[in-house]
């Protein structure tokens, strides 16, 4: 295998190990309340928001590619899918408010990080690339 193709391998499996514990981890953490003054502050399922964008920016930093980013995604969102549609009994993810908010905000969440990270990590790679192969190219002046 080339370089490139073994890197590609290495960072979609890396974003697939990297999804399971943001799926599971966010699951488990996203019905938690902070109860102030009377009132239950859902804050669980924006720190399990954070979490995936966080994951995702990260694989987007160490693999200098969008792919790991999306890969992350879109396996959070089948594992969560499947979590949530278990039987009655089973379900680890209702079918109400922050439930939704957790399921359907990995699509939003993801979405919103690949445009960032399209515009951020990975253009400013290709910049640093061109820029040093356009110093390499050009002979030192002498003085």
């Amino acid at each position: 295998m080339k370089r490139g193709a073994a890197g590609s391998v290495r960072g979609i499996a890396t974003a697939v190990l990297a999804a399971l514990f943001v799926a599971l981890a966010g699951t488990g953490l996203h019905r938690r309340t902070l109860l102030w003054s009377g009132v239950e502050v859902p804050w669980g399922v924006a720190a399990a928001l954070v979490l995936l964008a966080s994951v995702q920016l990260w694989l987007a930093a160490w693999s200098r590619s969008v792919v790991p980013a999306a890969v992350a995604g879109v396996v959070s969102y089948a594992v969560v899918g499947v979590l949530s549609s278990a039987g009655p009994a089973k379900q680890l993810i209702l079918g109400d408010a922050l439930g939704n908010v957790w399921v359907f905000g990995i699509g939003g969440v993801t979405l919103i990080m690949l445009v960032v990270i399209s515009r951020r990590v990975v253009s400013r790679t290709r910049r640093e690339q061109t820029a040093a192969a356009v110093a390499e190219a050009e002979p030192l002046s002498p003085r």
